[in-house]
């Protein structure tokens, strides 16, 4: 397992600004973190509708070393909290999730969601105005026709450079429930948004109209027995995608045999130990997050205590299961109190899907290689870590003695928990959200 050595910390309130740790409001929590296609864009939502984007630092010959930096590139309200009169009903400006839309020109596109409305943004730069209109002034008021006695041609004067976020799209009026994941297509053309109950597919030059193709709401409500976790396509084969339950169940659907995909192709489903059999298992079973591979062979699954790898030729059982904080298992019960229980963190893989990461409480973040079998487990904490310091590895303890070095499991901290990571598609470079912290991290050998 490769060392990481800090690189920055970001702690936004406004999100472009530096400061304390203990100023942050529930509206700074940083609620999902994604990086673009080519990994020079990181993107980051918070509770406040907010989305802040981070653009790396360009190399120069002088500071070789600063190309790994990331910098604050624009920032601005995606989403603001609304009310449905007709639900008497509260709907938050929290970003649930980012997604990034491949780069086709020199503007940058993503979808942010909050619970109930899909926004598409374009975030574009402008370094040039229009300077010697004819019909106006260059303050922008109209001149009257009669003053207008010689044609100019307007010309482009440099101005400082702007970075502007305008909505393209909204896509609205489309979920009854919840909005918990978003997923581009690979054609590029299409995208899917997904509730508890219902995954609908957008085309996203249409916003007025969804297709529906998956709807698991039985006719009477006390019926139901599962909702719908999470939800992802294929890399590269559009007409495939995954979702997840929270029975622990993964259902891979192929939209070329029906319009409604309610009958799926593959069922992924690993039978339970009826030796852990206890009144937790249902909901620890739960999947918070699913990942397709970059190749597209494997399947990741996130439920509280393991990280499961799939192949997808094998529905059986899983290939690879990695235990994430099995020291919890016998603290269930105070966390059922707490309602830690039921948070859901999510999982991502290493640009070569050679290894995975996950989040932990206490801002602990593990890591498993798929090929060593080893594993590490981190901190991001600014307290124990200065900038490009070597990381150094956290073990916890469950018995009575412990080391120096280790932290016994009864002093975690379950009020500092990291839920969302993200890795760089090409390079060990990993961004890693605690609370309203952003911490940037690379490998040492970079």
């Amino acid at each position: 397992m490769k060392c990481f050595s800090r690189y920055l910390p970001y702690i936004f309130r406004p999100p472009s600004t530096i400061l304390s740790s203990s100023c942050h409001t529930e509206a700074d929590i940083i609620s999902t973190v994604e990086f673009n296609s080519t990994g020079e864009l990181l993107a980051t939502g918070d509770k406040g509708g907010r989305v802040v984007v981070f653009q790396r630092e360009q190399e120069s010959k002088s500071q070789p070393h600063r190309r790994g930096e990331y910098n604050v590139y624009s920032t601005f309200q995606s989403h603001e909290p609304e009310f449905d009169y007709l639900k008497s009903l509260e709907i938050e400006e929290k970003i649930n999730k980012i997604r990034w839309l491949p780069q086709q020109n020199a503007a940058y596109f993503l979808l942010s969601t909050n619970d109930k409305t899909v926004k598409l943004w374009k975030i574009s730069e402008r370094d040039k105005r229009p300077e010697g209109y004819n019909l106006k002034d260059e303050d922008g008021r109209m001149r009257d026709p009669a003053t207008i006695t010689t044609l100019r041609v307007p010309v482009l004067r440099p101005m400082d450079l702007m970075v502007e976020a305008t909505p393209r799209r909204i896509f609205s009026n489309g979920h009854t429930y919840h909005i918990n994941s978003i997923s581009v297509n690979s054609d590029y053309e299409t995208y899917m948004s997904t509730d508890d109950l219902r995954i609908n597919l957008w085309n996203l030059e249409i916003t007025n109209r969804s297709f529906n193709i998956v709807d698991i709401k039985p006719a009477n409500m006390e019926e139901l027995t599962e909702v719908i976790t999470a939800a992802e396509f294929h890399p590269n084969q559009c007409n495939t995608f995954v979702y997840s339950s929270s029975k622990g169940s993964i259902r891979l659907c192929d939209m070329r045999a029906a319009a409604l995909c309610d009958n799926h192709s593959k069922f992924f489903e690993e039978p339970e130990d009826p030796n852990n059999r206890s009144f937790f298992s249902e909901i620890i079973s739960s999947i918070s997050d699913v990942k397709f591979s970059h190749s597209g062979r494997y399947l990741m699954t996130r439920d509280y205590l393991t990280v499961r790898v799939w192949d997808v030729n094998m529905e059986c059982k899983p290939l690879e299961t990695y235990q994430v904080h099995d020291y919890l298992r016998g603290k269930l019960c105070s966390l059922y109190e707490n309602d830690c229980i039921f948070d859901k963190f999510e999982c991502v893989w290493n640009g070569s899907d050679s290894v995975i990461m996950t989040g932990s409480y206490n801002n602990f973040f593990r890591m498993f290689d798929r090929n060593t079998k080893r594993d590490v487990t981190l901190e991001a904490s600014r307290e124990n870590s200065k900038p490009r310091a070597i990381l150094k590895p956290r073990k916890v303890c469950v018995g009575g003695k412990r080391r120096k070095d280790e932290i016994s499991v009864d002093s975690l901290d379950f009020s500092k928990k990291i839920l969302h990571t993200a890795w760089h598609p090409s390079e060990n470079i990993i961004a890693v959200a605690a609370t309203n912290n952003l911490y940037i991290f690379q490998d040492k050998v970079n």
